[in-house]
């Protein structure tokens, strides 16, 4: 199997659009508006990260904040892959470089929220706090019964840290 070459960068306003066009292929996430990708794409592009193929196309997207109250925190809020690069590391490439440069400003910590039946989430995560050489605590954030009104699963906080940046500094317009 060869592996596609891949830029990882900080996203723009531009790639609102081809982010929600990533994401309403990669089911069964949640899509928002085109409204909504805009504004992940242009005021979160600091705890984001966008992956291109070499023709320019986004084939991966993670969308993260660093919440208000924990600025120390970056959760990353979800994590798109194209299915054309699955099975390529691609996920846990942009997830750990977003967590280096997200360390390089200063958040130590990585949050997450998973439902229990997504077992490729929770792997990639468990694999990048293996990575990050981090322990992690998980609860229940969000319940099926109180904030779901029993229509979605339960979201359940993965919660990691602390982690430094590694003495090789990352640019996030690289080439993996």
């Amino acid at each position: 199997m060869s592996i596609t070459p891949v830029t990882l960068r900080r996203p723009t306003d531009g790639d609102g659009y081809n982010l929600h066009a990533l994401v309403a292929r990669c089911e069964p996430l949640d899509t928002n508006s085109v409204y909504c990708n805009l504004l992940q794409c242009a005021d979160f592009a600091e705890t984001s990260i966008a992956a291109e193929n070499d023709q320019g196309e986004l084939i991966g997207f993670i969308s993260g904040y660093r919440p208000p109250a924990r600025p120390d925190t970056l959760f990353v809020w979800q994590v798109a892959v194209d299915a054309s690069m699955r099975g390529q590391g691609l996920a846990l490439r942009m997830l750990l470089a977003l967590a280096q440069h997200s360390a390089e400003q200063g958040a130590g910590f990585l949050e997450t929220t998973i439902s229990p039946s997504n077992a490729a989430s929770q792997a990639l995560f468990k694999k990048a706090f293996a990575h990050l050489d981090v322990a992690y605590t998980t609860r229940t954030l969000f319940s099926r019964a109180v904030h779901f009104a029993g229509l979605h699963e339960d979201e359940v906080l993965y919660r990691a840290g602390p982690f430094v940046a590694s003495a090789a500094e990352t640019d996030l317009k690289e080439n993996v």
